[in-house]
């Protein structure tokens, strides 16, 4: 057996140390027509854990756009050593029924976002409801995760620009504890770009403007992953974030991977064109390797990551920084 082969076979499948899950957390916000729900996942010991705030995506799954989904890489981000975070945003298809004659129905983005700043603000809450966490938080290393319509929210909170189109005002969702980022199956740019054949559904991303997203971030793109609901650019599109906003940030072309990037939304997923579990393991060693390294100076996890994974004949992706 080729030697890079085997290096990758022990990074993708190492001895991981147990995790709890919590769920539902509620949290009572006023003037939200529900309570926010959250999933929190995390490692049963250690302390000064970083924080990750997960965005779901926007997809048709009753159960896998929500709280309940992304466990593949929850779960390795917990083992890691993070506590991960993952709201039940109004926009989850088993809430639609409820809120649909809301203001905001029915993507919510408004409402997603203060999902996640919420969230922050009270953790005290959460430490409460999941007394195994009291503290055990690092509240000053917060990074915010998100897929597909979850990287938008995520792209908000790190600095990018839009226009609510409710309002016509600008979106102005920079929380400055959010300090480090990772976009999974990202939106592009606006604009002329954003020319799909659904397009007209979301004027709100023909506003968006990447110039300002200045937190570090990591972007995840599948280089198959073309989006011809939302542009005829191709797969390019989602690795805007990257290429248009200002440094640091990280890219990370996952190769063959395509919208779900093999499945992480949750394995044996319908909505999954691309499965791969050894794609999805990568993926979620690789963000939490990059979010380690940033987070702690020093650690050398984001490297080792990437000897392992994205290096010899059978890479699982390429990764480039500026």
């Amino acid at each position: 057996m080729p030697e890079w082969t085997s290096v990758a076979d022990t990074y993708l499948h190492p001895s991981a140390p147990p995790v709890m899950s919590v769920s539902p957390v509620t949290l009572t916000v006023p003037g939200r027509p529900l309570d926010l729900e959250v999933r929190v996942s995390a490692p049963v010991t250690g302390a000064d854990l970083p924080i990750i705030l997960f965005s779901h995506g926007q997809g048709g799954a009753y159960g896998l756009s929500s709280l309940d989904g992304y466990l593949p890489l929850a779960k390795v981000w917990a083992a890691r050593g993070f506590v991960v975070i993952q709201p039940h945003h109004l926009s989850a298809p088993r809430l639609s029924h409820r809120v649909a004659d809301q203001p905001g129905a029915p993507f919510f983005w408004r409402s997603r976002v203060e999902d996640m700043s919420g969230i922050l603000d009270r953790l005290d809450e959460i430490e409460q409801a999941v007394p195994q966490l009291a503290g055990r938080l690092d509240r000053g290393k917060v990074a915010v995760a998100g897929h597909s319509a979850g990287s938008f929210t995520s792209e908000l909170l790190l600095g990018a620009g839009a226009t609510d189109p409710d309002t016509g005002r600008a979106m102005n969702a920079l929380d400055p504890r959010i300090t480090q980022g990772v976009l999974l199956g990202a939106i592009g740019r606006g604009g002329d770009a954003f020319d799909g054949f659904m397009s007209a559904r979301v004027p709100l991303f023909r506003t968006t403007d990447l110039t300002t997203m200045t937190t570090p971030a990591l972007v995840v793109a599948g280089d198959k992953d073309d989006s011809q609901h939302w542009t005829t650019i191709g797969p390019d599109w989602h690795a805007d974030p990257y290429h248009l906003a200002p440094g640091p940030k990280t890219l990370l072309t996952v190769f063959d991977g395509e919208h779900l990037l093999g499945g992480i939304q949750g394995h044996d997923s319908i909505e999954t064109t691309d499965e791969s579990p050894d794609r999805v393991a990568a993926i979620a060693e690789l963000t939490a390797a990059y979010l380690r390294s940033a987070f702690h100076p020093g650690d050398s996890s984001w490297q080792t990551a990437q000897a392992a994974l994205t290096t010899g004949p059978g890479a699982l992706g390429r990764v480039e920084s500026k």
